[in-house]
């Protein structure tokens, strides 16, 4: 086994087209500037990608990293990221899975993989020491779980498959690797567009040692220790997943229920984390490695499947008025089978189910009945009857059929399962996030309805934690470690900690820039530089991380992305919903205005050229 020190720098791209492959070497100033996993995949796409293409030709380019931190044993670490073009959204895409592919690629020798061009049939590609183009059209058809068992691998191996879905091109389709997702943006349906059935890359051929193992074994030790006192990580996560959050959300007022109509209801008990826990046998099954704990799976009438994520019971459950967990457990498992994301089909049926109860649409969907969602998701994911409209997403949907203002989307993406009538800062997050109704872009929400430490209903300081979250996850996403450490890193160092909670309260609310100099977030810094050798303080990753998001909103913006298009749907700007006493909307204009300042954009949201300069960002190509 080859040893290499720091990481492999070397990232293989290949020509789908011709056959061809070659190795492009990372210089230590990309490392730097770019990180890794999202913000290196923003850089090798902004040189290879042109503006204006479409999303499903040939010509789109899709990119997979790693980041420093995989193989190394820093907490939470084995993630890899993609970015691509969007067919859901038609402007840039990146998503963070948790799955085996990611460990095998970087431990085959390699830091990511470009793909170019399309494949002149469906076909397998398998990366040893170099990448082989196998057919695969014995394995076309087959669901994701189908296809990783045919492909009979060794301990060592990984892959990355896509469903049906994904071969039909369905907009939202995602791309599975073990149990774990490329959920969001149709990253799937690029795959089959580039007639990609599964990507294998066979590790454990080097192992990467840490320029400075005594300090990254420091920095490990820390990491470790926050994530095992912190409540959310080692509690409520470790014991009820991320479902914790659906009665955190009901309390909060910000549970999407009945397409956003209502934000709580009274039956969401019965498909919280803590019901799951209770009802259904279950053991953990994550990522690996994982020191959270937060997946688990659960026997269901006998048989072992994942226990939904919140995301996918919120948007499948309360948001159709279903409150069945092995309904929607069920449903959690043929999505992942077929291969599509579990948020945006929630909020597609849930669209759907509206738009026929109000004559716009001819379908047998409706809200609270359930007999018919699952073969609904087969529809989708082969293109069949209604479900070929279906499988376009909900703007699409609204541009044909009408219904735009409960179309519940921004940029094209459905809304992840929260509310932002009841937490305004997720609203401005929602609206400004670059890759669409993004909940994890700045999941200020979590200030607002988990944790309480912002007022929900106020626009104070909302501006200056969305873009602070951009850019630390930004950076995190780039380095690449799970974003719950997050919770137990900004809250565990003593000098928050040990800040009565009310005086930490009226800080963060009123005097924002003196809260977040609180917040000691080095351990990921430091890991950085300890694996690396490559010196990165906390403020320089931030910096690092401003530099990643301003990119990726500044090739969106080449894409025809401005202001008019960081909005909410017409429900969330206009409606109050049924639970509140007063009917609270979400007062966007004041925050953006404020954003755009704190970004260095123009007063249309288009970063300016002085900030561009002053980041450091380059792009080949322009309008």
């Amino acid at each position: 086994m080859e040893t290499v020190t720091g990481t492999n720098n070397k990232i293989l791209e290949i020509n789908l087209s011709t056959g061809e492959n070659k190795v492009i070497e990372i210089s230590n100033e990309d490392r730097k500037m770019y990180l890794g996993g999202k913000g290196l995949g923003l850089k090798l796409l902004s040189e290879r990608l042109k503006p204006r293409t479409d999303a499903l030709s040939p010509e789109n380019v899709l990119i997979i990293n790693t980041g420093i931190y995989m193989n190394s044993g820093v907490p939470c670490s084995a993630r890899f990221n993609a970015v691509t073009k969007s067919p859901l959204t038609e402007i840039i895409v990146s998503s963070s899975c948790g799955g085996p592919f990611g460990m095998a690629l970087k431990t085959a020798g390699y830091d990511g993989l470009i793909l170019l061009g399309k494949a002149e049939k469906p076909c397998v590609i398998e990366i040893k020491d170099e990448a082989v183009i196998n057919d695969a059209e014995t394995l076309w058809g087959k669901d994701t779980f189908e296809t990783q068992a045919a492909l009979e691998l060794p301990k060592a191996a990984g892959a990355l498959v896509i469903g049906p879905a994904g071969e039909n091109k369905v907009l939202y389709a995602c791309a599975v690797s073990g149990h774990r997702f490329l959920g969001r943006g149709g990253i799937g349906a690029v795959m089959g567009s580039k007639n990609v059935k599964a990507i294998v890359a066979h590790g454990k051929k080097i192992k990467i040692n840490p320029v400075d193992k005594p300090s990254l074994d420091k920095a490990k030790k820390r990491g470790t220790k926050y994530i095992n006192q912190n409540q959310v990580t080692s509690v409520n996560y470790r014991k009820y997943g991320t479902n914790t959050h659906v009665l955190q959300c009901n309390d909060s007022g910000i549970l999407p229920v009945r397409n956003f109509t209502e934000g709580s209801h009274s039956e969401a008990h019965k498909v919280s984390g803590e019901l799951y826990a209770e009802k259904f046998t279950k053991k953990f099954s994550t990522c690996k490695p994982c020191t959270i704990l937060c997946g688990h799976a659960g026997e269901f009438s006998g048989e072992m499947m994942q226990i939904p994520e919140y995301e996918s019971t919120g948007l499948l459950g309360p948001n159709l008025e279903i409150f069945d967990p092995e309904l929607i457990a069920k449903w959690n498992d043929v999505c992942g089978k077929v291969g599509i994301d579990t948020i945006s089909a929630g909020g597609v049926l849930a669209w759907a189910m509206e738009a026929s109860e109000k004559g716009m649409l001819k379908s047998d969907l409706k809200f609270g009945k359930g007999d018919n969602i699952e073969q609904t998701i087969y529809d989708i994911a082969n293109r069949k009857g209604v479900g070929d409209d279906l499988a376009n997403g909900t703007r699409k949907l609204a541009e044909k059929f009408g219904g735009n203002e409960f179309a519940m989307h921004v940029k094209g993406m459905e809304l992840a399962a929260y509310d932002p009538r009841g937490a305004w800062g997720q609203g401005l997050s929602y609206a400004v996030a670059n890759r669409g109704g993004c909940h994890l872009s700045a999941p200020v929400f979590s200030m607002e309805g988990l944790l309480h430490y912002l007022q929900p209903h106020t626009t104070i300081s909302k501006a200056v934690y969305t873009d602070y979250f951009e850019n630390m996850y930004a950076a995190v996403n780039s380095m690449h470690a799970c974003q719950f450490t997050s919770f137990a890193y900004m809250l565990e160092p003593f000098a928050v900690k040990n800040t009565p909670k009310f005086l930490l309260k009226l800080t963060m609310q009123y005097l924002p820039k003196v809260a977040l100099m609180l917040m000691d977030i080095s351990v990921y810094s430091k890991s950085f530089e300890a694996i690396t050798g490559i010196k990165l303080s906390q403020k320089e990753m931030l910096e690092t991380g401003k530099r990643i998001h301003t990119l990726e909103r500044h090739l969106n913006t080449m894409e025809g992305v401005d202001k008019k298009a960081d909005t909410l749907p017409g429900r969330l700007l206009n409606e109050g919903r049924l639970n509140d006493k007063k009917k609270y909307v979400v007062p966007l204009e004041k925050m953006i205005k404020t954003y755009y300042k704190i970004k260095g954009y123009d007063e249309n949201g288009i970063p300016k050229k002085s900030t561009l300069e002053k980041l450091e960002i380059k792009v080949p190509f322009s309008n």
